[in-house]
């Protein structure tokens, strides 16, 4: 059997699976039906948003929600609902890039320490314990305040709070998956150990890591909007939904609208995220799936 074969084979038999299992819990979709909601209006903000979100108009100055203004306006006279759809965009790709490259360090870190084992193992693990000693939030302020509030450095730093979750993840199945029959076999047949992992390895533990993305996609976004209320986040005039609730909340009790809208933003994405990653771990659970 061919690596192609393989790969395409392991895939096939954890997708099927999954698929029905998302088909079978009506919950699942709320989730994935809100997401692609928020998604698709992130994508479109230039072209639905009803403003610019950088203009301002002194003399619409802390408007409340109304016909002009469906969800008011900010202390500069800017419109709160182009911020918001703006804000998506900037507060998504934080957290998508953030997580990606999270996934990507962390697994491979994973996998390869798992595989090797040994000395190199020990360090790994000891690296993570240590970064897992920290709150997420709290580690996330000492890296972003090492380097400073942009949108590159605010990925940075979320990334680095979310890597050693990933090494753990991807360690555990790549330690039982190396001692099965087929990667005896692939020694065997002098496979190299980085054809192996990737080729052999990855495939088999990959749903277990896109549930850990998923979820942590959530934390992130929620990282990022702490980081923005802070000062932290990235640097104004540009929108964020941190930033939008950090510049609203001098006013929070003569105008409302400017931190209850963005922190319904944030929950909606957290929920739908966490409603998501939720169906995706119970379809990838074999108890779980039986149980259906």
């Amino acid at each position: 059997m061919t690596d192609a074969t393989f790969s395409l084979t392991t895939a096939e038999r954890q997708a099927n699976p999954i698929l029905m299992a998302l088909r079978r819990n009506r919950f699942s979709w709320i989730g994935i039906g809100l997401l692609a909601l928020i998604l698709l209006a992130a994508l479109l903000a230039p072209a639905i948003a009803p403003d610019d979100p950088l203009k301002q108009n002194i003399l619409h100055r802390l408007s409340p929600p109304s016909a002009e203004f469906w969800l008011g306006t900010d202390s500069y006279g800017r419109d709160v609902l182009s911020r918001l759809l703006h804000g998506a965009r900037i507060s998504l790709s934080v957290g998508f890039l953030s997580v990606l490259i999270a996934m990507v360090v962390g697994s491979a870190l994973g996998i390869v320490a798992g595989y090797i084992g040994g000395v190199f193992d020990q360090l790994v693990m000891g690296l993570v314990d240590v970064m897992l000693s920290f709150p997420t939030l709290l580690l996330g302020l000492m890296v972003a305040a090492m380097l400073g509030a942009s949108f590159e450095n605010l990925v940075i730093a979320i990334a680095i709070t979310e890597t050693a979750p990933f090494v753990r993840v991807a360690r555990a199945p790549t330690i039982a998956v190396k001692r099965r029959e087929f990667i005896e076999a692939g020694k065997s047949m002098g496979f190299s150990p980085l054809r192996i992992m990737g080729v052999h390895i990855l495939p088999n533990i990959l749903s277990d890591i896109v549930v850990v993305a998923s979820l942590w996609m959530a934390s992130a976004i929620r990282t990022e909007a702490s980081l923005a209320f802070v000062g932290l986040g990235v640097p104004p005039p540009a929108a964020t939904w941190g930033g939008m609730i950090r510049e609203g909340f001098d006013n929070i009790l003569s105008a409302w609208w400017l931190v209850v809208f963005p922190s319904l933003a944030i929950l909606l994405t957290v929920l739908a995220l966490n409603i998501l990653g939720d169906a995706l771990r119970d379809a990838i659970d074999p108890k779980t799936r039986s149980g259906r």
